[in-house]
């Protein structure tokens, strides 16, 4: 196992200092983003033990040029050096956040090689991301974290993430792939995203970033907090905003809204005291308004008007609230040894009023062949040139009300020492977890009478009525021994759950245990100073959905790496070949792949299947003269195939036949940046292409296929430091305008977002 990944402390050798600006090497929480630059003044300084240097993002300074003649800080992971780590790790650093100001995750994810999204709203409220050809649908098979806690609603009973954390307030993200996914669970077999969120300040300071752009886009994000050297503070909100790019017949907004409210703060007993001994808080609110639809448009319509909406989603509108709150003790009884303890709770609630389909036809069916005789009527009352008449063609729409509640603690042990010439650093973990959701589906039938949705005032039919829930302990320990050039990183997980699903209606009950046995091991040998061997091998897991029945097994496969890495300074260039080998691929049925109501959340068991690739990856900073020019590419190949023939009811699989290729898994996938900056003012472009992806298993050519379109998208943005401390800055989405279908699933083909202007300030106090 990778300890890089685990939180173990790197092989620094130097005991953990005193608290304060004089002491930024100290270690932090597990998942903790470190204290950042212990000020406005100096963003780049060393971050404290274990974790990425945060720059305090969100601010004016931190893109300014370090002073010159100085040495780049190297970025850790915690256990070891990026540059060094014994598997595959990625920090998207917050200077890279900083140049394009992202608002949506996708894009920022997609510089990482080995990770893939699938397009569905253009905003991504809602990422679809997976890792090494894992299914994205609903980021279901990939572990999300914010600063070590698990975010997802129900990580365990229901994994697909409706929430994800806005991605400005973020100081770096973490990917973590290979034998390192295992510190970390319960889903393993892709790897995990970790997103660092800001550390108060040790001086009392802020920063404020206003944004307006096209389409009524809007941002406020601000932040505040300070430090005495013994307590610390740091509250931080964004507000983010749009009327939305999509067009309703009535020209209705089609936007959203997002609000999100953090609030840290840590005391330690003692700064004077040999033995550290701290506490910290971290308050989370979140809240969305988002007037999103999963009903897409007909191919022929795309090609018209890529950014059509029809009238019968106009009722559709999301709300969500989350509230989350962890509570971290650290302890460092001798120098070397910690104990860090998070207790966290997480609660998330929806509501999630859409059209769910005709009461007599499938609406994927209808517009996928809108000129059959039969479809041709419902389509007709679709676009509103027909009203509805019959029954069968009355519009089923209703609320999926969801509520999770997810709770645990979580403690990891981390020890540094050395048996002669060998050193370790050894880390223990064990977290002891629940989840649940809780489903209340119902819908009611609408007429579209002069293109106007009017109930057919038929009684309101309740679609789902259960609960699922999990309790689960999983255990890890890894040791990172290293002698001269050699680190080898062993390491197991253990996975023991207790699950239940609760089908009210029907009024049954169904449990079962599962338990999974993970062992993993990396190791690096540095041929030079600069250049160094990787591999690793380690089992990968994802557990059965709730109340499955025995013969259901969970996914687990043997996942093989290995290639090669040069750092030298900013330059970091890397190559790496995966092999994951599945002795059984799984897949839980969703709406958001096409699922019906009697399926959803139905696991499938799929089999033996194999998924392997090549992952490139460079980035540099050039300096001329005062100049610099940042530069990072990225490229993933992968091929996927099925080593057995199968049925499922998952429309995205159907009827698979062994050698047929898994959907929604580009074969070809690359990511380019590059541009110059001054201490005053800069510019970068960058550009993503995506090859065409299957939205349905098969093996006939992708040109014969139902397949998403291969896409092209380039960016711009621009920033001048006007005067002191503000900062203005432009940003162009999607330069060339091109217009793609990123996916018909679950209900036609839907767009991704248009060109797009946003203009900005920031300023940093």
């Amino acid at each position: 196992m990778d300890p890089a990944a685990s939180g173990a402390p790197p092989d620094t050798g130097a005991p953990a200092k005193g608290r304060g600006a004089a002491a930024p090497e100290q270690a932090a929480p597990s998942g903790e983003a470190p204290a950042e630059g212990r000020g406005a003044a100096a963003p780049e300084q060393a971050a404290p033990s274990g974790e990425a240097p945060v720059e305090g993002r969100g601010a004016a300074a931190p893109e300014q040029a370090a002073p010159s003649g100085e040495a780049p800080v190297e970025v850790t992971v915690a256990g070891t050096r990026v540059t060094r780590t014994a598997g595959s790790a990625h920090v998207i650093k917050s200077r890279q956040l900083e140049r394009f100001e992202h608002d949506d995750p996708h894009a920022v994810l997609m510089s990482v090689p080995g990770v893939y999204v699938r397009g569905e709203d253009g905003l991504g409220l809602r990422p679809n991301i997976g890792v090494r050809g894992v299914n994205p649908d609903r980021s279901k098979k990939v572990t999300l974290m914010e600063d070590g806690v698990p975010i997802s609603p129900a990580p365990y009973s229901a994994p697909a993430a409706y929430y994800f954390p806005l991605i400005t307030r973020m100081s770096n993200v973490r990917v973590i792939k290979g034998p390192g996914a295992i510190a970390h669970g319960p889903q393993t077999v892709g790897g995990t995203v970790d997103l660092i969120t800001r550390s108060a300040p040790s001086l009392a300071s802020g920063a404020l970033d206003l944004a307006l752009g096209e389409y009524g886009y809007g941002k406020a994000h601000g932040y505040l907090g300070s430090s005495d050297g013994q307590m610390d503070f740091l509250v931080e909100g964004v507000h983010l905003r749009s009327d939305g790019f999509k067009e309703l017949p009535d020209g209705a907004d089609t936007g959203f809204y997002r609000n999100e409210v953090m609030l840290k703060g840590s005391y330690v007993v003692d700064p004077t005291a040999r033995i550290k001994n701290e506490l910290r808080l971290k308050l989370t609110y979140s809240e969305e308004l988002s007037n999103e639809t999963y009903l897409g448009i007909t191919d022929e319509d795309f090609e018209e008007t890529p950014l059509r909406r029809y009238g019968a989603s106009a009722l559709d509108r999301m709300r969500n609230h989350r509230t989350a709150v962890a509570l971290t003790h650290v302890i460092e009884p001798s120098p070397g040894v910690s104990v860090t303890t998070t207790v966290y709770r997480n609660d998330f609630s929806r509501v999630w009023r859409k059209v769910n389909g005709f009461r007599g036809a499938n609406l994927f069916d209808v517009l996928a062949a809108p000129d059959t005789p039969q479809n041709a009527v419902y389509y007709a009352v679709l676009t509103g040139q027909l009203d509805s008449s019959t029954p069968g063609e009355t519009l089923l729409i209703g609320p999926n009300e969801r509520d999770f509640a997810a709770h645990g603690v979580e403690t990891r042990v981390r020890w540094n020492t050395t048996t002669g010439p060998v050193s370790h650093r050894v880390e223990y973990g064990l977290r002891l977890h629940y989840d649940r959701v809780e489903r209340r589906h119902s819908e009611n039938g609408f007429q579209l009478l002069g293109g106007t949705l009017v109930p057919d005032g038929g009684p309101t039919v309740v679609t789902q009525l259960n609960e699922a829930w999990t309790e689960a302990a999983a255990l890890h320990a890894s040791d990172a021994i290293t002698w001269r050039a050699l680190t080898v990183t062993p390491g197991v997980r253990v996975e023991l759950m207790r699950s239940a699903f609760v089908d009210r209606a029907a009024g049954s009950e169904q449990t079962r245990l599962a338990q999974a046995l993970l062992p993993g091991a990396g190791a690096y040998f540095a041929l030079t100073e600069e250049l160094g061997l990787l591999a690793g091998v380690y089992r990968g897991f994802s557990p059965p959905a709730p109340g499955s029945d025995e013969h259901v097994e969970p996914e687990l496969s043997v996942n093989y790496e290995g290639g090669a890495r040069f750092a030298d300074g900013p330059l970091r260039a890397e190559i790496i070949g995966y092999y994951n080998d599945y002795s059984n691929i799984t897949d839980v049925c969703t709406l958001s792949s096409g699922c019906l109501d009697a399926e959803l959340d139905r696991q499938y068991d799929a089999g033996e299947a194999r998924i392997y690739g090549v992952e490139a990856y460079a980035e540099h900073e050039v300096p001329l003269g005062q100049l610099k020019l940042p530069i990072t590419a990225a490229y993933t190949l992968t091929q996927t195939e099925f080593l057995s023939s199968f049925a499922s009811d998952d429309p995205i699989f159907g009827r698979v036949v062994k050698g047929d290729e898994m959907p929604y898994v580009p074969r070809h996938q690359a990511s380019l940046s590059a541009g110059v900056e001054h201490e005053r003012a800069g510019v970068v472009v960058g550009g993503s292409y995506v090859s065409a992806m299957r939205e349905k298993a098969g093996g006939e050519p992708m040109s014969e296929a139902l397949a998403t379109d291969a896409q092209l998208l380039i960016d711009v943005s621009a920033r001048v430091r006007v005067v002191g401390p503000l900062v203005l800055y432009a940003n162009a989405r999607n330069i060339l305008g091109s217009q793609y279908i990123v996916s018909r699933r679950p209900f036609g083909a839907r767009p991704n977002a248009p060109r797009w202007i946003q203009v900005g300030a920031k300023a940093s106090f």
